[in-house]
């Protein structure tokens, strides 16, 4: 293996071994709390983790513009001088911003639960996006090892805190908001001891740059934009059912979400690692590149919708109370394969060849069919069941769109894929929403290895391919 290799291996392992320990976090996390507190309560949980999912657009594609710029470079080569006073700039405006927003929901949101969450988003915000400048920093130059480890670090404080207040009876769902924040803090402050060459300067070396500030903003805006466009257009979904159903009814939906999304953790462990290192790769290899990682992550990630048959009875065996919401997740599991593909591939690509413009495009288009779709089917016709698959509807529009113009910037072909696999996701929610029996697995298995068989080539191409990368001397 050359050098290169070597350093793939190595950050992809320290990359695999956080996201498995996120994910075993978060397993533990979504099986046990809602089994611990009462529907009401999780609702509210969920209600605050939903808002918080949205505090990054509050730096206004500050951090996203750092990333896009230095990503690929040398951390020992970055402007120490000049990303130190971008931090402490950045930690300004968001601690006058939080106070704004703090005071703002103190003087209109009578519901005393709904201005606890709101006040605990308001200081999310702060930790989370002050942190975002430092982690996105280390991400963009390959520094994985020391992301993984802050990763780690605030999950692990999470559990620990939960598991305490569990121990001693208080399984409040504000306790829970406390822990997440407290987790938060304490990996903000390792990831400074990680960045002190650029956070712990002399005061003296500190100065306003407006127009860094502006170009870090107008670039990473656009990006910024489309990553809250993305998530917005689960997120219609997921407020329209907030608003025209039960708080208990929001956290059902929100648990098989949750349950879908944890998927999505190991996936993310390969898209931190891919970007930096496409970054510094000739142009002319990415198009065989895409096509060879396109075909290896796509019949995985099919093959992993066999694992939700015995998962729902799983999951109801131990959630007795949350039976209806593993019925609705038959049709939202698929979601993992749309969303799998467009975070580690599409998405990466997309940040690569620098087309943000394109991903805010293709975001908005998609949001607003969501938001359209919402008002629709969540409001006016007031059905759940095609409210919730609407979301993977959705998704594969969003997927299928961005994949189509990326094929042309990369001139491949992917139209035939793209069918292909909305064929195999429109198989597994037929099957598997209208046959309650074990049956369901075995359409599916047989249409699975269909697929196989149909990709065979394909697929035993792009493993000849990567063993050859693999193996090619320095």
């Amino acid at each position: 293996m050359n050098n290169k290799s070597i350093t793939f291996v190595k950050n992809f392992s320290y990359s695999l071994s956080s996201n498995l320990i996120s994910l075993i976090i978060s397993l533990i996390i979504v099986l046990i709390i809602p089994k611990l507190i009462g529907l009401e309560d999780y609702g509210y949980w969920q209600l605050y983790l939903f808002y918080s999912t949205y505090v990054g657009f509050l730096h206004f594609g500050w951090n996203d513009g750092i990333y896009l710029r230095y990503g690929g470079k040398e951390y020992s080569k970055l402007n120490k001088n000049l990303l130190f006073s971008q931090f402490w700039t950045l930690f300004i405006f968001q601690l006058i911003l939080g106070s704004i927003i703090i005071i703002l929901s103190i003087n209109y949101f009578a519901d005393s639960n709904k201005l606890f969450i709101l006040i605990m988003t308001a200081i999310c915000m702060l930790i989370v996006n002050v942190r975002f400048m430092l982690t996105y920093i280390l991400q963009c130059t390959n520094k994985i090892k020391e992301y993984a480890k802050i990763t780690i670090m605030e999950k692990v404080i999470f559990i620990v805190l939960i598991v305490l207040f569990l121990l001693i009876g208080v399984n409040e769902f504000k306790l829970l908001i406390v822990a997440d924040l407290i987790g938060k803090l304490i990996s903000l402050v390792y990831t400074t001891y990680y960045c002190k060459e650029i956070v712990y300067r002399k005061v003296s070396t500190f100065y306003f740059s407006f127009n860094e500030t502006i170009e870090n903003i107008s670039v990473g805006i656009k990006l910024m934009l489309a990553n809250i466009a993305g998530m917005l257009i689960v997120g219609s979904v997921r407020f329209g059912i907030e608003r025209n159903w039960s708080i208990s009814t929001f956290g059902k939906i929100s648990l098989t979400l949750s349950v879908s999304n944890l998927i999505l953790v190991l996936i993310n462990a390969i898209g931190i690692i891919m970007y930096p290192v496409l970054r510094r790769t000739n142009e002319e290899k990415l198009p065989k590149i895409y096509s060879t990682i396109r075909t290896v992550l796509m019949f995985p990630l099919l093959g992993l919708l066999l694992f939700y048959f015995p998962l729902k009875e799983a999951l109801t065996y131990w959630l007795p109370n949350y039976k209806e919401s593993f019925m609705y997740m038959a049709l939202i599991f698929p979601m993992c394969v749309y969303e799998g593909k467009m975070s580690l591939l599409i998405n990466t690509y997309l940040k690569t060849l620098r087309k943000e413009k394109l991903m805010l495009y293709v975001n908005i288009i998609s949001v607003l069919l969501s938001i359209i779709v919402t008002f629709l089917i969540a409001v006016i016709v007031k059905n759940l069941t095609l409210t919730i698959v609407s979301i993977v509807v959705l998704l594969s529009f969003r997927s299928a769109l961005a994949e189509v113009y990326l094929s042309k910037i990369l001139n491949i072909s992917v139209y035939k894929d793209i069918l292909l696999e909305m064929l195999m996701t429109f198989i597994f929610i037929i099957t598997a929403w209208f046959s309650n029996s074990w049956n369901s697995i075995l359409y599916y298995f047989i249409a699975y290895v269909l697929y196989l068989i149909i990709k065979r080539n394909e697929i035993f191409g792009a493993a000849r391919d990567i063993k050859r990368l693999v193996n090619k001397k320095s």
